[in-house]
């Protein structure tokens, strides 16, 4: 699974990490994706999302048909 928010756009962040000898190592920071599905009336089926915890509180205050009519306006597969 793609760590990639089809709501927000989230994706994972690339940095350093600084030991206490100061070595450096590549890592990185993956953003909070989940695979929720909901059920959207205007399409008459449900749809499962890979969401951040930041987009599912999107949708929660949008409401799913506004999210998924956006989505579809983009151009994204559901």
């Amino acid at each position: 699974m793609s760590a990639h928010c089809q709501v927000t756009g989230r994706k994972p962040g690339f940095g350093k990490s600084v030991s206490h000898s100061h070595v450096r190592t590549n890592r990185r920071w993956d953003p909070n994706i989940q695979k929720k599905t909901y059920f959207v009336p205007s399409l008459g089926r449900r749809v499962t999302l890979t969401l951040s915890a930041k987009g599912i509180k999107t949708i929660d205050r949008d409401g799913i048909d506004a999210i998924v009519a956006k989505l579809v306006a983009r151009g994204e597969k559901l």
